[in-house]
């Protein structure tokens, strides 16, 4: 499906909107409510079959990251309703800036397409002879627009940014993203995890303070690999839901050009991709996922 199927009703809460993956509610007090579903998404289709524990872990590890950096986030607290308990916060209203900022200190994915196709990735020209997986010595801003539910992602430049928002503000997003994906991906080298990317939004508080928000360095949005398995010029294996979308593409018979929904996942891709989620948690952060 492309729509999400409809949102629980939770007492106290006015349901707002709901996307791939999460569900926004507005609370009595005019905070917002943000829960992380199980569902999974892949090629811009919401998944028949959801990952058991996967909003926990996408929840319990954005919380455990804010912890990590001197930026300002939109958490408020993390005591929520019942219902939702372990998988939803309670966070500020923002005025979002409509970009993708993604940092990238590997080359894979759309990264690598572009990179081949012009040499670069989003106007930013690279080294020749770069192949899936090569590491980036310094990494890269590569924003990309924020597509509608159901469309795809595309990848700009920093000057369609500068033209979106503004020359300040795009600074700041650049410079902020840039800045927490390198601490974030020492940390992750340090517990045996390359961080080869991944994406942020930002948010602008009524006094103009830009905030962190939505999940942050999750494996919903961002790739993790096993550093000691790393090896440029093949696919790597990964933490994240690589697993379900190299399932799709090349076992499961199903063809993504057809305009046809994909298949349901098998029970094996399901318990290997709820625990490379629950393997990345409990390495990056050192602690024992309760589940």
């Amino acid at each position: 499906m492309t729509t999400p199927p409809q949102a629980s009703e939770i007492p106290g809460a006015k349901h707002l909107h709901s996307g791939k993956v999460r569900d926004l509610y507005e609370l009595e007090s005019g905070e917002l409510l943000m829960v992380a579903s199980d569902r999974m998404s892949a090629f811009d289709w919401i998944l028949e079959t959801p990952i058991p524990d996967k909003g926990r872990v996408l929840t319990a590890m954005s919380l455990w990251w804010f912890e990590q950096f001197d930026v300002p986030n939109h958490i408020i607290s993390t005591d929520v309703p019942a219902e939702v308990t372990g998988r939803a916060v309670v966070c500020e209203k923002l005025s979002m800036f409509p970009v993708e900022c993604v940092a990238r200190g590997y080359l894979s994915g759309s990264g690598l397409v572009d990179y081949n196709a012009t040499g670069g990735v989003c106007g930013i020209p690279l080294p020749v002879g770069l192949v899936e997986g090569s590491r980036l010595e310094t990494p890269i801003f590569t924003p990309a627009t924020k597509a509608e539910l159901g469309e795809h992602d595309e990848n700009v430049s920093y000057d369609a940014v500068v033209a979106t928002v503004g020359a300040d503000i795009a600074a700041t997003l650049r410079d902020t993203t840039l800045d927490v994906y390198t601490k974030a991906r020492a940390m992750a080298e340090e517990r045996g995890i390359i961080l080869a990317d991944t994406k942020f939004e930002f948010g602008a508080r009524p006094d103009g303070t830009i905030v962190l928000a939505d999940e942050v360095l999750t494996p919903d949005s961002s790739r993790f690999w096993p550093a000691d398995q790393w090896e440029p010029g093949k696919q790597q294996p990964s933490y994240d839901k690589q697993i379900v979308r190299d399932w799709l593409q090349f076992e499961s018979g199903w063809d993504r050009h057809s305009g046809e929904a994909p298949p349901p996942l098998s029970d094996e891709v399901v318990e290997r991709t709820r625990s490379a989620y629950i393997g990345a948690y409990e390495q990056l952060t050192g602690r024992k996922f309760d589940g």
